[in-house]
């Protein structure tokens, strides 16, 4: 029979155990050693049948055992100490504290948005990269002492669990997951009850959501869920899984994720008296409604004396502290919703966001620009128009994303658009392997082995340098052999998934061999990250594994989306490559890749292979792992791997991006040759080339090099300081200076020089002599006449562009220098502008004049996308904000 309901009954402990309650409730266990062994210990048979997660290990200990552990003093000491440790993290000053002691103008909160969050297999509520650099993002800023409030969806269930058909077909499974079960706890009223968000929807329905919080360190992540009995069963549903369901179930889930996400804070602010955040980061554009609910906030609510705002003015307050980061490098992949449906869900009638014009909501996510669709609601453009800053996650992607959105500043070259860059890192102590950890203690303290993985710095790094080889390579063995184990493990429960019983199974005994050069391959799996270039030529794959001297061993794993069969057949050609008797002790896939096989596989591989279409990595972070694990990287020059390849830290696949457009199939063939001849001609020597010691020391010198240099730099303490110093900080200053009365100032003054721009232009250009032919280090007197309308020289900067220029006339690395303006307005009303031109570089040279909007409270001269250039050049000016 089944039960009717279901509902959790919670241990109670011993009172000397009390502390176990909190260690298991906060988050930092997953990536703090010491907490994790002792909670293991409390019932280390437990503690594996419960997956790894304290709070079912807790749930399900006999009270003999908590009994006699409540005398053990041995035990006692343990959990002492450990809870001082968090009681210390939690509340002594870090890195953010310092600088902030240090006169630095840092906000006093911030909010951070996204749709999947990957903080621990006990929580899995991520399905790749983006949940897991969001889960390194708030763990790291925990580290840092960060201030940030992470705000996503709490999916009932998850992401899908995957195991495979005989024939090596995907299949999805949907485990319901309990929150009462979860390292989890709601938030509730003073009262009591649990503190409701709720959002209208259409037909005079509503939506109404819970909110759980997760304690990940420091940090607080709230987690919205719809699934409470208040709501109808459609309602019930919207949280039900993660990138599930069409079109309108993913607009009410980044519904309440946005404009719920919102009232979620503003409530936890409210109950616990947590800083109301200054800046608000939308980490892709899922979460992008958040700011239409703030400036609902602002239009509806008093401020001050004068009022709400109008929309314009908070719209600019808005933007003021929002910072927007994009995964995309593809516009397929950005949420695109029909504007009707998105129209039926706003509006005063019986929608959400009452008072906030309907027409106002849509031209935020209208797509402008030359190749738009004006019939669908963009995500992406409305996360960059409700934001001032705006970020890439490489520098590579930075570029892609520059010029994948131009169109919303016509008139300025990509590399003026005003998308910047910071190149995604990963949370160390989550992802080194506890025998690379104690190493590093070893050689350099506990400490400063903590510093080093949590904060970075290269001076922390140096110190790996001094590991002996023989260490480095005892290390290397041992992973490698845990990860063998590991593998056979999971490929024998892999094979009784598809049906295969236990007496045809003896061969998994000796899949994999420990003393054999390992490749790892695992992520998701669309088409553009070519899980299969390796099959493109299955007689020389096969050749490489089987190779009698120095053989090759691969680990693949990854799961593909519920909806693309391509992605399905993929892993099917894959795993039937893998089943043949003749490759199958070389080659294996392992199903249902998560945090818990990543955390194994990374460290056991002796090389991690990436070979995307490029430039379609936005950043990939696996390589990353790896690399903090000693392994070295075997990838195309894309995401973070095109800026920190440096020749000895691994190795590059090159490319054939001349055929993407015209023959697919001819850049595969080459691009796969390309990586045979890489791994046969100097993966595996290097690999098996013994020198006198018995040791590979050329290879040895790799990992030890690719320890130092990229260390340091792969680091999440790395990214979420340039996010606080370059966009936090800066964002926290323009939420200060735009109060209401600025706001209302900077949005009239934009509305009045959009009306005046079409006036505005370039009528004379003049250029004094240098007298002979011009030499480096002289310089030209420039003389530029402009006509502004009705606009002051204050509201604009006419500027000379100049630099060396091509065969086109095309100025590339471009020096902008701002021109004067000298005296008044002739009779006409033209002002004439000033300046002299440096020629400060040889060859041919070239210069423009243009003239840009400027305003103190701008953060990019390209913020309004209006541009005036001389007239041969002219017919250039739209709004970005229009």
């Amino acid at each position: 029979m089944k039960a009717i309901r279901r509902f959790t009954v919670r241990t109670v402990l011993p009172e000397p155990l009390v502390p176990l309650r909190e260690l298991a409730q906060n988050l930092r266990w997953s990536w703090h050693p010491e907490t994790r062994e002792l909670l293991q210990s409390v019932d280390p048979g437990g503690w594996q049948a419960a997956g790894g997660d304290p709070v079912r290990l807790l749930g399900a200990v006999p009270a003999e055992r908590l009994d006699a552990l409540a005398r053990d003093r041995r035990f006692l000491r343990r959990l002492g100490a450990v809870a001082e440790d968090l009681t210390d993290y939690l509340t002594n000053p870090r890195w953010y504290q310092a600088a902030q002691g240090d006169g630095a103008e840092l906000p006093s909160a911030i909010a951070y948005f996204s749709p999947e969050f990957g903080i621990t297999a006990a929580l899995p509520q991520y399905s790749g990269g983006l949940g897991i650099l969001a889960g390194d993002h708030l763990k790291a800023a925990s580290d840092l002492g960060v201030p940030l409030l992470g705000v996503g969806l709490l999916y009932r269930h998850g992401y899908f669990r995957q195991t495979l058909s005989r024939e090596g077909w995907q299949q999805e499974h949907y485990p319901v997951l309990d929150p009462h079960e979860l390292p989890l706890t709601l938030l509730r009223e003073d009262s009591g009850v649990p503190a409701p968000v709720v959002l209208s929807l259409p037909g005079g329905r509503s939506l109404r959501a819970h909110i759980w919080k997760a304690q990940v360190g420091r940090v607080p992540l709230l987690l919205l869920d719809s699934d409470v009995e208040e709501n109808n069963q459609s309602e019930r549903e919207v949280t039900d899984r993660l990138y599930g369901g069409g079109s309108g179930h993913r607009l009410l889930q980044e519904m309440l994720l946005g404009i719920g996400g919102v009232r979620a804070v503003r409530a936890y602010c409210r109950i616990t008296g947590h800083p109301a955040p200054e800046v608000f980061h939308t980490n892709e554009g899922h979460a992008g409604f958040l700011g239409l609910e703030r400036i609902r906030e602002l239009i509806s609510v008093p401020s001050g004396s004068g009022g709400g705002l109008g929309f314009d003015a908070a719209l600019e307050s808005v933007r003021a502290g929002t910072v927007f980061t994009t995964h995309t490098p593809v516009p397929a992949g950005i949420d695109r919703f029909d504007r009707e449906l998105v129209a039926r869900h706003f509006g005063d009638d019986d929608g959400e966001l009452p008072g906030v014009d309907v027409a106002r909501v849509l031209d935020l996510g209208t797509e402008t620009y030359t190749g738009g669709d004006p019939q669908v609601f963009n995500m992406a453009v409305m996360g960059l128009r409700l934001a001032q800053r705006a970020n890439g996650v490489s520098i590579l992607h930075g570029a892609v994303s520059r010029k994948m959105f131009a169109g919303l500043w016509p008139g300025f070259d990509p590399e003026e658009v005003p998308i910047t860059s910071i190149t995604n890192g990963v949370h160390a102590p989550t992802w080194v392997a506890p025998e690379v950890m104690r190493l590093g203690t070893r050689q350099i303290g506990v400490q400063r082995t903590e510093d080093a993985l949590a904060v970075g710095g290269a001076a922390r790094w140096e110190a790996v340098a001094d590991i002996p080889d023989s260490a480095i390579w005892e290390l290397r063995r041992t992973l490698r052999e845990q990860l063998v184990e590991e593998v056979r493990t999971r490929l024998r429960a892999s094979w009784r998934q598809r049906g295969a019983g236990l007496v045809e199974l003896g061969w998994t005994d000796q899949v994999l061999d420990p003393d054999v050069l390992t490749i790892g391959f695992a992520r998701r799996v669309p088409s553009y990250k070519r899980l299969t270039l390796m099959l493109r030529d299955p007689e020389r794959l096969t050749g490489l594994l089987l190779h009698p001297e120095r053989p090759v061993q691969i680990v693949v794993a990854g799961k593909a989306h519920p909806a693309d069969d391509g992605g399905k057949r993929l892993i099917q050609e894959l795993v039937r490559f893998a089943d043949d008797p003749k490759v199958r002790h070389r080659i294996v896939f392992l199903p249902d890749y998560g945090m818990a096989m990543a955390q194994r596989l990374y460290p056991g591989c002796d090389v991690w292979l990436n070979n995307p279409l490029r430039p379609l990595e936005a950043c990939g972070t696996s390589g990353m792992k790896a690399a903090l694990n000693g392994c070295l990287n075997l990838s195309v020059l894309d995401g973070w791997w095109d800026e920190w390849f440096d020749g000895d830290n691994g190795w590059s696949i090159p490319t054939a991006d001349g055929y993407s457009g015209s023959d697919p199939d001819r850049r595969d063939d080459i691009e796969a040759a390309a990586l045979y001849d890489l791994i046969e001609n100097q993966v595996a020597p290097r690999f098996y080339d013994v020198g006198e010691r018995g040791l590979p020391e050329r290879w040895i010198e790799m990992v030890r090099h690719t320890l130092v240099t990229l260390g340091p730099k792969v680091l999440a303490g790395r990214m979420v300081r340039e996010y606080v110093e370059e966009l936090y900080a800066p964002a926290a200053r323009a939420h200060r200076s735009v109060d209401p009365q600025a706001a209302r100032e900077l949005a009239d003054w934009k509305a009045e020089v959009r009306r005046q721009w079409g006036r505005v232009a370039i009528d004379h250009v003049e250029t004094g002599s240098v007298g002979g032919t011009p030499e480096l280090g002289s310089s030209l007197a420039l003389r530029v006449q402009v006509t502004l309308g009705d606009l002051d020289p204050r509201d604009v900067d006419v500027q000379v562009v100049a630099g060396r220029v091509d065969e086109s006339d095309s100025i590339a690395d471009p020096a902008v220098v701002s021109l004067k303006p000298a005296g008044r307005p002739d009779l006409d009303g033209r002002w004439l502008y000033e300046g002299p031109l440096s020629l400060d570089r040889t060859g041919p040279f070239g210069y423009t004049v243009r003239v840009l909007p400027a305003h103190p409270l701008l953060a990019s001269p390209a913020e309004l996308g209006l541009i005036a250039v001389p007239a041969e050049t002219a017919g250039m000016t739209a709004g970005l904000l229009r």
